[in-house]
């Protein structure tokens, strides 16, 4: 089981999307607490949207249609059906 996700961070207004097998909230953690990537730039990143799949490949598919996308778009695409 893998879960993708979006995070937002009020302090920067950005969006960061990615995919783990592990629990969305224990990713998180490592993303706010022991990270040196794009993510480390600010401290207050919350979860603001994830869905769980199956398989890896699934994951992948969705984690590159949402950056292609735009996190925000498509935030406000699935918010309108």
């Amino acid at each position: 089981m893998f879960t993708v996700y979006i995070l937002f961070s009020e302090e920067i207004q950005k969006h960061y999307v990615g995919y783990t097998s592990k629990s969305a909230d224990e990713r998180l953690k490592e993303h706010l607490y022991n990270h040196l990537g794009f993510t480390a730039r600010a401290q207050d990143w919350i979860i603001i949207f994830q869905q769980k799949v199956i398989l890896k490949s699934e994951a992948l598919l969705l984690e590159k249609k949402i950056k292609k996308r735009g996190a925000k778009r498509y935030l406000n695409d699935i918010a309108s059906r």
